[in-house]
């Protein structure tokens, strides 16, 4: 199965996405990193025009999307997971769900996601493939992509498609730790982490050498972020983010 469908990954995505600062219970000096699916919107994107609409791709629990509908956007949210979905769409549709958080071996507290306070009628979800998308989706003042590329089977495939997702003008925000691993990524598609001609190839040259001929870059800045996998093992990771924006009349 995979393990985006899974009660424990999905545990730690709420968690993640909804959990305060005391159920995630974070280690002392690293509560900077809580929050990353509001700072991801809160911290990359801009002012949005009256009746924007946005696009977060990879989505995950939902937590980004319900964020930039904060902004004044209607904004889709869209995953792969089934299970990250259908978590997703009962928190925007009832308001809560309830989950169960590890804390030691068989040991839990059951826990819940709450909306935050924005219009559900605003958001909404569903699942695709982000290599994959449906045609009509139409284009965006703002799409995010967050914690998504180094987890894609062909990531320049999907950036390919991404200016025919994002309005002229309009903004994209990319953010990934860039931990490239071929059991989701064969090594030949990375779009960085390697060396080429004895030169060393970081992920954002990769980002450019796609994305240059019709977004401006526009600010590199770190996020990081905690994932609890349990109350002794902790994830901190530093998401690199990119802020592009669409070329005019491109």
């Amino acid at each position: 199965m995979n393990s985006y469908e899974s009660d424990k990954l999905l545990g730690e995505y709420l968690l993640f996405h909804y959990g305060s600062a005391a159920e995630i219970a974070p280690p002392p000096g690293v509560e900077y990193a809580l929050d990353y699916a509001v700072r991801c919107v809160t911290e990359c994107v801009g002012a949005l025009p009256t009746g924007a609409r946005a696009l977060d791709l990879g989505c995950a629990v939902g937590r980004s999307t319900f964020e930039l509908a904060r902004l004044g956007a209607t904004a889709t949210g869209i995953d792969f997971s089934h299970r990250f979905i259908d978590a997703a769409e009962t928190i925007r549709r009832d308001g809560t769900f309830g989950y169960y958080r590890a804390d030691e071996g068989a040991l839990t507290t059951r826990l819940v996601a709450r909306r935050p306070d924005v219009d559900p009628a605003r958001v909404s979800f569903e699942v695709g493939d982000a290599m994959a998308l449906r045609d009509d989706l139409g284009d965006f003042d703002v799409v995010l992509a967050a914690n998504l590329i180094d987890r894609l089977a062909a990531p320049a495939r999907f950036l390919v498609r991404v200016p025919s997702l994002v309005k002229p003008g309009g903004q994209l925000v990319i953010t990934s730790p860039y931990t490239w691993l071929a059991e989701f990524t064969p090594w030949t598609k990375w779009l960085g982490g390697f060396e080429r001609h004895d030169l060393r190839v970081a992920t954002l040259d990769g980002l450019r050498a796609v994305l240059d001929p019709h977004f401006d870059l526009v600010a590199v800045k770190d996020l990081p972020f905690l994932i609890r996998e349990h109350a002794r093992k902790f994830q901190l990771s530093i998401a690199q983010a990119s802020i592009w924006r669409r070329h005019d009349g491109d």
